[in-house]
């Protein structure tokens, strides 16, 4: 008996009672299969169909096999299965178990989801993108058409209140799992050996230690290459079968995988995170956990989806635990130290804040609303990335000025595909390439189909020659994609390189530097390996990137003709007047033809606006500051000067601070370059002259009178004040020039004294005073018997306030 079976009557009742109810139950109590089974004849769902959602298409398949081995009869009479590339479904069928990017495009196609009498949402915890807007939808629906129809929310590890109040304050039920003890063991994180080599090894030790079929999860399908590899070298078991699991399998290779090894013989599944929930892999009673996980994340900067490699969370390590005690007692052994479990994120974030969202933007307006406010979202999208994929939508005309679904976004939100590819689809089909396009479509959205060359036309000829159950299914599935793409209407013909640019514009690559290095027309670097033949190729459509810290590795591209996409892309194409200035610091026009950031063609321009010369020098001052100017000690002088009147009188006084000068650049400095091409064309006077006028002659009357930019001293030399000095304005000069003073010299009407800075014959400083009269009294008697001994050809008289001024030596032999 199975643990679910103790509430399935609390679950029909409150199915009786109330149109939405949450089920938790963990993993091992039966509800995938055991629910819906035990839901078909209740009073409310006699003649209708039950519509069950799984995560995964090998999920999918599971479940309905299991649900109709149940009823003794094959999948496709009362339970059948709907999912990308297969389905298996008649006129008899009740219980269709779809995947959740298939419900969408059910609900989309049919509103009112006629003949339907209850959705259930299994595994809701894994918060996939398609889950969360099938929910909404649903929920919409059963809001404003179908108050009869039910809703059910089940899932292993979830917060049932949340979902609880998402749908009106929903019953929630809980039940008790079937589980046997789980030994667990950490067998730490040697970080010196390659990840395959830890597992492998573990796999040795498990084999060794324990009986029983083993499940090992890794990050994805390179990593079960690998460790099928090394396994398949080192491993001396023949009574020991490897069975790699992931989704880009053939359902055929799938299903062997989850089934029961023969008798005498042991199994090792080697699995990505398909294998965490909903199946049942018979005969496993021991795990290996290398506790990784590969996470689709959208990155809006480079408009790029990566699959990083990302630690589970701890919801996600108990359910892979949870795998090895679903017949009998198991073992757990994970490839970390146990204080690392506490450090694992809960759970998982939802896909919905990590996508792109252009998807669900698109289905959105197709349902007939701009926003997500209106629909009940356990997380609502981020409003950033959702104005983003609506904008994508905008630019690919799919949504009109208002946000409104156009022509063109009807026949993309008809097929079941992300928007770009539903694009390149529809353009294909318009230049008479629909069959063409829908293959392509399908390479990029069935990971690994038609191999792994880079080359997209060496996969499209591999897919021609599989003959594979799976080669033959996207086949088919392309079939229908391209009559459902519409008709030719003339458009230029479009080869495979333009179909991707089509897709992808801003991943059209130019060749830079060392073969297989390309730079993105969205900015961002690539490469590929040299020896690569599509390596030595000028441009590229880039379909496929691995990530990368500052660059991705090319997966798939093809060569593309630059006269073709010239052609293709002509009103996508942008023209740019730039301006460079040469060593000599004159200024050149050209004028580029580009692609996002990738130059196509640049002349130079013969006769240039000099307007936009004019502009061009502006924004160097602008860039470089008044550096950039021959502004002359006249000018700096004047400025020090004005400078400090405002320090001292406040904003009476204009503003010549470099921000103020800049900020008035256009009113001085851009009449002076007209017909220049060069800031050194502009010599000091001119400049001077154009930085004075900013003052209006009184003013500059004034403030000559009240801070002279010179100091006359009593033997005629003027000497230039520095206003800009720390203790305030200062001069440097000889002392012997001031012989002969009684009074301080001051500036500003007496009222601020100089800074004297007094020099030796030989221009050392010897003291720095604001009261000269009191130096002459004082600390005079000092320094003249110093400088007597220095320089003894010079006057040092004992009361210099009485002597005359002089800049020359005595006369010799005096």
């Amino acid at each position: 008996m199975l643990p679910i079976e103790n509430v399935l009557p609390a679950l029909k009742a409150s199915l009786l009672a109330s149109h939405a109810t949450v089920l938790v139950a963990p993993p091992g109590a039966g509800k995938t299969t055991a629910v819906p089974l035990a839901l078909l004849d209740e009073s409310w769902a006699l003649g209708r169909k039950i519509i069950v959602l799984e995560p995964r298409r090998l999920a999918a398949r599971a479940a309905a096999a299991r649900m109709a081995d149940t009823l003794g009869e094959a999948v496709g009479q009362t339970v059948g299965f709907r999912v990308r590339l297969q389905s298996k479904v008649s006129g008899q069928t009740r219980i269709e178990v779809v995947t959740e990017g298939v419900f969408t495009r059910m609900i989309l196609d049919d509103p009112g989801l006629e003949g339907v009498a209850a959705v259930i949402f299994d595994e809701f915890h894994e918060r996939s993108l398609d889950a969360d807007l099938g929910l909404a939808f649903a929920r919409d629906v059963q809001s404003v058409l179908r108050d009869d129809l039910r809703l059910l929310v089940m899932s292993a590890t979830l917060d049932g209140a949340r979902v609880s109040a998402l749908l009106g304050d929903a019953p929630v039920i809980e039940s008790q799992g079937r589980m046997f003890p789980v030994d667990t063991r950490y067998l730490g994180r040697d970080e010196r050996l390659r990840l395959e080599e830890r597992v492998g090894r573990a796999v040795e030790r498990a084999l060794a230690e324990e009986t029983g079929s083993l499940l090992v999860f890794l990050p994805g399908q390179g990593e079960i290459r690998r460790v099928e590899s090394w396994l398949a070298e080192r491993l001396r078991r023949p009574d020991v079968d490897l069975a790699p699991l992931y989704g880009a399998l053939d359902p055929a290779v799938q299903d062997r995988a989850i089934a029961a090894a023969p008798p005498g013989r042991r199994k090792v599944v080697l699995a990505t995170s398909i294998a965490e929930t909903s199946l049942t892999i018979e005969g496993v009673r021991v795990v290996i956990d290398a506790g990784l996980a590969r996470v689709p994340r959208y990155y809006p900067a480079s408009g790029i989806t990566r699959l990083d490699t990302v630690r589970v969370s701890r919801a996600a390590a108990d359910q892979r635990r949870g795998r090895a005690g679903r017949t009998e007692p198991g073992v757990c052994y994970r490839l970390w130290d146990e204080p690392e479990t506490r450090s694992l994120p809960a759970f998982a974030r939802p896909e919905i804040l990590e996508a792109d969202l252009s998807r669900l933007a698109l289905d959105l307006a197709r349902w007939g609303v701009r926003d997500a406010g209106g629909l009940c979202f356990m997380d609502p999208p981020p409003a950033a990335a959702f104005a983003e994929a609506r904008a994508l939508l905008q630019r690919i005309q799919a949504l009109d000025g208002q946000g409104d679904l156009t022509g063109h976004g009807k026949a993309l939100a008809d097929m079941p595909l992300p928007p770009r590819i539903a694009h390149m689809v529809v353009r294909a089909a318009a230049s008479g390439q629909a069959l063409r396009g829908a293959q392509v479509a399908a390479l990029l959205t069935e990971q690994g189909l038609g191999g792994r060359d880079i080359d997209l036309r060496r996969r499209l000829e591999n897919l021609g020659r599989d003959r594979s159950p799976r080669a033959r299914d996207a086949q088919a599935l392309a079939d229908r994609w391209a009559r459902a793409a519409g008709k030719p209407s003339g458009a230029t013909m479009l080869d495979e390189g333009l179909m991707l640019a089509e897709a992808y514009p801003e991943r059209v690559a130019r060749a830079r530097g060392r073969p297989g290095e390309f730079q993105l027309a969205g900015g961002r670097g690539v490469y590929m390996e040299p020896t690569d033949p599509l390596a030595r190729e000028t441009w590229l459509a880039v379909g496929e990137l691995g990530g990368g810290e500052s660059r991705d590795r090319i997966l798939l591209a093809a060569a593309v003709d630059e006269a073709a996409l010239r052609e293709a892309f002509a009103d996508r194409l942008t023209a740019e007047d730039r301006l460079e200035t040469s060593p000599g610091g004159k200024v050149r026009a050209k004028r580029l033809l580009r692609l996002g950031r990738l130059v196509l063609e640049e002349r130079l321009i013969d006769r240039p606006d000099p307007a936009l010369i004019a502009s061009a020098l502006l924004d160097q001052v602008r860039s470089e500051g008044l550096s950039a100017l021959r502004l002359g000690d006249g000018v700096q002088r004047l400025r020090d000067r004005v400078a400090f009147l405002r320090a001292l009188d406040g904003e009476v006084w204009p503003d010549l601070s470099e921000a103020a000068l800049l900020g008035r650049i256009e009113e001085w400095l851009e009449p002076l370059l007209q017909g220049r091409s060069s800031l050194s064309a502009l010599d000091e006077s001119t400049l001077d002259g154009a930085i004075r006028a900013l003052i209006p002659w009184d003013a500059q009357q004034k403030i000559d009178a009240a801070l002279p930019a010179r100091f006359k001293a009593p033997t005629g030399t003027t000497v230039a004040i520095d206003y800009a000095a720390e203790a305030g304005p200062r001069i440097d000069i000889r002392v012997q020039e001031l012989f002969g003073l009684t009074e301080h010299p001051s500036i500003a009407g007496g009222k601020i004294p100089l800074v004297l800075s007094l020099l030796s014959p030989g221009h050392k400083p010897i003291q720095i005073t604001r009261d000269l009269p009191g130096f002459w009294k004082g600390s005079w008697r000092e320094v003249k018997v110093e400088m007597k001994g220095r320089y003894p050809r010079h006057v040092w008289p004992d009361d210099p306030a009485a002597a005359a001024p002089t800049t020359k030596a005595k006369p010799r032999g005096t």
